[in-house]
């Protein structure tokens, strides 16, 4: 291995990383709690998430999306050379490193916007002004024009948003918790990669230096 070092994440990366961990562990701990601390990491999660997706297209070289889109045949014979003891050095991230980021992105972005959409239907949050103005039956009942029949509709309309309430709350746990899978996965795949390559991985993305080989 050559003792010489070369930059491959740049500050905004890796500070972009390491905050998204602690984000992300915010809101998974905090999904139970009926306080404000959920839905404010939520919001970190996602700018930090729609930071990234500009920085794919605009950052450096290794951290732009086009350096790490790899075929399903690329990612298949890497997998094959690591395991058979002949591991690809790659300097950025590797073929199934890259589809790894990919896919925690996307499931990050449907965690959050499947969680914006369930606090928006309890009338929070930026998604809130999109849901039925409940403002509209208020003011009715004020000037004396609610009737029994409204009355009926407007417990159905509850009934329903319930309901929405609820779908979007399960679709939201579902995506948080592959997003856990899918970042134990690659912790393992850092393990795993960091032992073959011969290299620290981990001290990679605090530094944003790796070896050359």
């Amino acid at each position: 291995m050559s003792d010489t070092r070369i930059r491959v994440w740049d500050p905004f990366i890796r500070v972009f990383h390491w905050s998204l961990v602690a984000g992300f562990a915010v809101a998974y701990l905090s999904g139970e709690d009926e306080g404000l601390l959920h839905p404010w990491s939520g919001y970190v999660v996602g700018i930090l998430i729609l930071a990234r997706l500009i920085w794919g297209f605009v950052g450096s070289r290794h951290a732009r999306f086009r350096d790490f889109i790899y075929t399903p045949g690329q990612v298949k014979d890497y997998l094959k050379n690591l395991f058979a003891g002949r591991p690809v050095h790659y300097l950025g991230h590797n073929p199934a490193g890259g589809w790894m980021i990919f896919a925690l992105l996307i499931c990050l972005v449907l965690t959050t916007v499947s969680g914006l959409q369930a606090y928006g239907v309890e009338g929070h949050g930026p998604l809130a002004a999109s849901q039925p103005d409940a403002a509209a039956a208020s003011a009715q009942a004020r000037t004396g024009f609610i009737r029994t029949a409204y009355a009926n509709d407007e417990e159905e309309a509850g009934h329903a948003e319930g309901k929405e309430e609820e779908l979007w709350e399960e679709v939201h746990e579902f995506f948080a918790n592959l997003t856990l899978l899918l970042v134990l996965v690659h912790i393992a795949g850092v393990v795993v990669a960091s032992r073959m390559h011969r290299e620290n991985l981990v001290r990679a993305m605090l530094t944003g230096y790796k070896q050359e080989h």
